[in-house]
């Protein structure tokens, strides 16, 4: 007679296990279609929030629909949310070429780079917009061929700010080409990564950052 308690026991454990396991976080359908469970698993600018992919916060992306839409594939390395156009070999090395850039926003993510725009220097031929070289202490920089726009922000100020909090604003008269490069035209050097500002000494000592560094975070916005 007592039989019957015992069993329903069983079923009810096994229907609690069943439960749990569907509904325990780290086997949850994410949002774009598959579980994550650290934040690299989620594609794109997707974060995994209990164990969901969801739009990051902090860059307002709307890259998964959610339901059965599948994750974007990751973009590649440096490309910003924007896939490279091919690729350039230079030395045995190859690089990725961009025509894109990511998306400007009143607080767009860059590498800051350095760049001597004088004769001689580093960008090889005179500046594109004004097609004539500027001395070291003038603020100038160029920008990857996507934020470049053909030409569309030649003589536009941006304001560029540092981590240390310290902005400055500078001209834009030149492109750092994402698509081209190792050749004379472009001082042997290869393509710009597609998320660039090229800075002249005269912005990074207004940023108050080191010269040696080469490559710093920066954000930028149309001043």
């Amino acid at each position: 007679m007592e039989s019957k308690p015992v069993a329903f026991i069983v079923v009810l454990s096994l229907l609690l296990n069943i439960i749990i396991f569907f509904t325990s976080p780290s086997d949850a359908i994410s949002s774009c279609n598959g579980p994550c469970r650290t934040l690299d698993d989620c594609a794109g600018q997707l974060i995994c929030i209990n164990a969901k992919c969801n739009d990051d916060p902090d860059v307002g992306t709307h890259t998964c629909s959610g339901g059965s839409t599948p994750a974007p594939p990751a973009p590649p390395s440096g490309g910003g949310g924007c896939n490279p156009s091919g690729t350039l070999t230079c030395d045995g090395t190859t690089y990725d070429k961009y025509t894109c850039s990511p998306p400007v926003t009143s607080s767009t993510r860059a590498k800051l780079t350095l760049n001597d725009f004088s004769e001689g220097g580093d960008g090889g031929a005179p500046s594109e917009c004004d097609e004539s070289f500027h001395a070291r202490s003038e603020r100038v920089v160029a920008l990857s061929t996507g934020w470049y726009n053909g030409g569309s922000r030649c003589g536009k100020m941006i304001k560029i700010t540092a981590a240390n909090g310290r902005s400055v604003r500078a001209k834009v008269v030149d492109e750092c080409d994402s698509r081209n490069g190792c050749d004379e035209e472009h001082a042997w050097q290869p393509p710009c990564r597609n998320n660039i500002v090229d800075g002249s000494d005269a912005v990074w000592e207004a940023l108050g950052l080191d010269k040696d560094l080469g490559v710093v975070d920066v954000t930028w916005s149309m001043s």
